[in-house]
């Protein structure tokens, strides 16, 4: 039986009350925190688990980042994400994540990362090893069967702001 799940959804959690704000909902900086477990789980699954990556002398830096907020969560809602492997190369991992209230189903929000595979003896960008990029090529596949999520490569701004 295949492990490839399109997309992964293996993730769960549930808003704590130390992630609510004033106005009574999920502040935004708690969405990267749980975007962030999500993302151990999605390397989890690649293998780019804490085991390899001591073995290894690896870790992943974050390049790049863009969350979208769709509705506001609050203090006990439970959580589901799913996770799209968007691209890969021998030393970048381009993925998804989209956030759901776990018992309603609707969309709260997204979070769109490129990553960066890095030796922590150089502190630079470094290859993947052979069976890790196999792995993801596994992923790839069963991946781009999938629609591309429509705020997957959105640009901030105001859009067509009058002249």
């Amino acid at each position: 039986m295949s492990d490839l799940a399109a997309p992964l959804d293996r993730y769960r959690d549930v808003v704590r009350p130390e992630w609510i704000d004033h106005n009574q909902h999920m502040n935004v900086g708690y969405y990267l925190v749980v975007f962030d477990f999500a993302t151990d789980e999605f390397f989890a699954w690649v293998g780019l688990d804490a085991a390899h990556r001591a073995a290894h002398g690896v870790t992943t830096f974050c390049l790049e980042a863009h969350v979208t907020y769709h509705r506001e969560v609050r203090a006990g809602d439970p959580l589901r994400f799913t996770t799209q492997l968007l691209a890969h190369d021998e030393k970048r991992i381009h993925y998804f994540h989209a956030m759901y209230h776990a018992g309603e189903g609707w969309l709260a929000a997204t979070n769109e990362l490129l990553s960066l595979h890095v030796s922590r003896a150089t502190r630079r960008a470094a290859a993947m090893a052979p069976e890790v990029l196999a792995r993801l090529a596994e992923i790839q596949r069963a991946h781009d069967a999938l629609p591309r999520p429509p705020q997957a490569g959105r640009t901030i701004g105001l859009g067509n702001r009058p002249s």
